[in-house]
């Protein structure tokens, strides 16, 4: 018999959250990046659109666990030429910029500029728009999701990923976008709208549920450092999730047990030869996998199996008494602790009416 326990999961993916300070952080550091940008004389003829990308964007961000930072990503969509401008040329453009702004507080990635405040990390992506005939596209399209307009409030999850209709079919459609990439040293295909497109998408064939079981099991990883690989992590764990979940789903706890059991699956034979699979990303052809190791990938697998088998038993519990014990090894302590009284009473099976959460079932449950 399975026990959802929505109000539990309701509480418990309000704790996992970013808090209302650290969203705070994040607004304002976005804010003044962007106000900067926009106010550099030298750069801001060259622009046109900036937006949001990465967890925050799609909703499947956790709050950071003991004293991480929060992150955040900005896109800026530029009118560089690749017959102008290297990677390495396009990269230097904005180090003036951030000479003057973030001053030892800057580093350059490999496809970004990493910016590290007191309380947030900022990701700078520089792209450039791959066709001058979509350029004003860009720039139309992207006012709607300017960081002007984005709600970034503690409530956010409830806000809709894209705008329904005519908008998103044309972000879907658009080519990617061109990102330098320092370590190749040529410039690569990026389509951040289209992993937004895809991942809206895909949270309405599951009910409204995927981006919360996307949550969970990023907290699951997070509880679990210690015993798992650096990698896979960020997008490209939340992409092979993707590829997980089934849909349909009817609550977080069955999308949880069914993508993690679906995840040992389709990627036992790669774990078994140590090898990473290969997962096309959302609108290019690229691996998200490339950069993993497949002997972590192994280890990772390993330990996604023993969390398969402890949310299967918890999900088929026939009372909290049990149930939730099982969902707080999985979880850690996050996670709501069970009712008071004997596990063969019906009122075990009543759900959890402590804590915050308050929001309602087609999110959460």
């Amino acid at each position: 018999m399975t026990l959802p326990l929505p109000r539990y999961f309701e509480d418990f993916l309000h704790d996992i959250r970013p808090t209302p300070n650290q969203l705070k952080e994040m607004r304002e550091g976005h804010a003044r990046l962007r106000e900067r940008l926009q106010s550099d004389t030298d750069l801001a003829v060259g622009f046109v659109s900036m937006f949001l990308q990465g967890s925050y964007r799609r909703f499947t961000a956790v709050r950071p666990k003991d004293d991480s930072r929060a992150d955040v990503d900005l896109v800026v969509v530029t009118k560089m030429k690749e017959s102008e401008f290297s990677p390495a040329r396009a990269m230097s453009c904005f180090k003036p910029f951030l000479e003057r702004h973030y001053k030892g507080k800057y580093r350059q990635q490999g496809r970004s500029f990493g910016i590290e405040m007191s309380r947030i990390d900022m990701d700078l992506v520089i792209t450039a728009a791959p066709m001058e005939a979509e350029a004003g596209t860009y720039s139309e399209l992207l006012k709607a999701e300017s960081l002007s307009s984005l709600r970034l409030d503690e409530d956010f999850s409830t806000e809709p990923l894209l705008k329904s209709g005519s908008q998103e079919e044309a972000l879907w459609k658009l080519h990617p976008l061109r990102i330098p990439d320092r370590d190749l040293g040529s410039w690569q295909d990026t389509h951040p709208l289209a992993q937004l497109t895809w991942t809206h998408r895909k949270n309405a064939r599951c009910g409204a549920y995927f981006v919360n079981v996307v949550k969970a099991i990023k907290w699951w990883r997070l509880v679990n450092l210690e015993s798992l690989p650096e990698r896979p992590k960020s997008y490209p764990l939340e992409h092979l999730l993707g590829d997980c979940c089934p849909d349909g789903i009817e609550s977080v706890a069955e999308g949880v047990v069914r993508t993690l059991e679906a995840f040992v699956e389709n990627y036992a034979l790669h774990a078994a030869a140590k090898k990473v699979p290969y997962s096309e990303d959302r609108g290019v052809s690229q691996n998200v996998m490339a950069r993993i190791d497949g002997k972590d990938f192994a280890v990772f697998h390993e330990q996604v199996k023993t969390a398969a088998k402890l949310a299967r038993e918890a999900f088929e519990s026939s009372d909290a008494q049990t149930a939730v014990p099982l969902w707080r090894q999985l979880f850690g302590d996050k996670f709501p602790p069970p009712p008071e009284g004997g596990s063969s009473s019906k009122k075990s099976f009543t759900p959890h009416q402590g804590g915050p959460g308050s929001v309602g079932r087609g999110r959460f449950a």
